[in-house]
């Protein structure tokens, strides 16, 4: 999947920049901050939450005026202005009909009044970490502190907290913004931010409005997003425990909830081409062996029970069973977060078993995400191929009984999890010159849900 890039003009003949990833219903993805397309898709872990967000649908994204690959000789950053942006590349794309998708800072305001100004062209609004005035965000004085910090040093990521996660992630944040528009762009915005009000807007809405907002939301407090969706005539609430100021902590509670709320089938997402996806595998620890030691008969019955373990795991965590190669399986899954929470289940359900058993069932499990190329076997049968398939397979062969071992790509996809792993260094695998980190899964340990 990659991301295609265009420019448009808007009405006051401000050039915009845009980009479009994926294929399905349209989402456009409202800008809350100054921005660059090309510095965040260069960015692995960027890449990777907007890739995951445009599984089944069409993701279109743009840098606002003054920032990234747009015009930067602009000085009118008002509400007004900026939604001429939006007016600019969804005409440009000749889009009748969208989803409008806010995912924090100015990008709600912006949302939610294009929402009730475009009740015919917005079939959904889906916004998180949402408020409805800029005030209630900081006492005044705090407002103007945080305005003249941005104006001197530019966004203040490391006061709010909104990189928390892996140092990678950290950095590459802080490098985007460096690059996205100057540090006065940047406090402009900011003052539009605490300025806006939004509450006339927002209960004037028509359209269908799901509300998402975290918790811990280190930037809006949660009671002001409850208070958003309980102003927005018959919105979908849907509150989590996490820190809805950083979304790609939330990749799949986002992506899963407004898929959902726009209709888009998990067939849609399968069928896709070029998806990110988790490939995990199972295999039984000395399946011959138990076959010389207990005969084909009894041997078939344990891999019967392995089988029965691992569908039922998969149909609860939401993957799907690829193959079965007779003592392990092949299953993908559009989510990281969700294809761990299966392995872990699957460990201690064979954990749990094995306590009582006579003959124990000792697995070993790999992950490995990528794009896997999808065709159909000889047979006629839906299959993936590929390198994020082949090291997958690898690394569940460098595991032990009870092991789950995962290449860095999949630790790096659920950063902010609480999952803990253990470095287990550079992996050689068989048939591929460069090494691969791998971690294992300590997933005795998980401290979270």
């Amino acid at each position: 999947m990659e991301q295609q890039i265009g420019f448009c003009t808007a009405a006051d003949d401000v050039n915009v920049a845009y980009a479009t990833l994926g294929g399905g219903p349209p989402v456009v993805y409202v800008a809350g901050w100054p921005g660059n397309l090309q510095k965040e898709w260069e960015t692995d872990f960027a890449r990777e939450f907007l890739t995951s967000i445009a599984q089944g649908v069409r993701l279109i994204r743009y840098d606002m005026r003054g920032s990234g690959l747009s015009d930067h000789d602009v000085s009118d950053f008002s509400p007004e202005a900026l939604q001429l942006d939006i007016d600019a590349v969804v005409d440009h794309l000749e889009l009748n009909q969208f989803a409008l998708l806010s995912l924090g800072f100015v990008a709600g305001p912006l949302a939610i009044s294009y929402a009730a100004a475009n009740p015919e062209r917005v079939t959904a609004l889906i916004v998180s970490s949402g408020y409805l005035r800029g005030s209630d965000l900081a006492p005044p004085k705090r407002a103007r502190a945080i305005i003249e910090y941005i104006r001197t040093a530019g966004f203040p990521y490391n006061i709010t907290h909104v990189t928390e996660g892996t140092e990678e992630q950290y950095r590459g944040t802080a490098r985007i913004l460096e690059d996205a528009a100057s540090y006065e762009v940047q406090a402009q915005v900011g003052e539009q931010m605490m300025r806006a009000d939004v509450s006339d807007a927002a209960a004037s809405i028509r359209t269908p409005a799901l509300v998402i907002h975290g918790r811990q939301d280190t930037v809006v407090p949660f009671s002001l997003g409850r208070r958003l969706a309980s102003t927005i005539p018959g919105a979908k609430f849907v509150p989590h425990e996490d820190n809805s100021a950083t979304p790609w902590r939330n990749v799949d509670l986002i992506g899963d909830e407004m898929r959902a709320f726009i209709g888009v089938e998990t067939s849609q997402i399968a069928s896709a081409t070029g998806d990110v996806q988790t490939i995990l595998f199972t295999d039984v620890e000395g399946s011959t062996a138990l076959t010389d030691r207990l005969g084909d008969a009894k041997s078939r019955d344990l891999l019967r029970e392995h089988e029965r373990i691992v569908r039922e795991a998969l149909k609860e965590h939401g993957g799907s069973e690829v193959k079965t190669m007779g003592d392990g399986f092949m299953a993908s899954f559009s989510s990281a977060t969700k294809a761990l929470d299966c392995a872990i289940a699957l460990q201690q359900s064979f954990a749990a078993r094995n306590e009582s058993a006579e003959e124990p069932i000792r697995v070993r499990i790999g992950l490995n995400a990528g794009e896997p190329i999808a065709e159909d076997d000889p047979g006629g049968r839906g299959d993936l191929f590929g390198t994020a398939v082949n090291v997958a397979a690898r690394i569940a062969a460098k595991a032990d009984a009870g092991e789950i071992l995962v290449a860095d790509v999949v630790r790096q996809l659920v950063a902010g999890k609480e999952f803990l792993f253990n470095d287990r260094g550079e992996a050689e695998l068989r048939g591929f010159e460069d090494p691969v980190r791998v971690y294992e899964v300590r997933w005795q340990e998980k401290s979270g849900p």
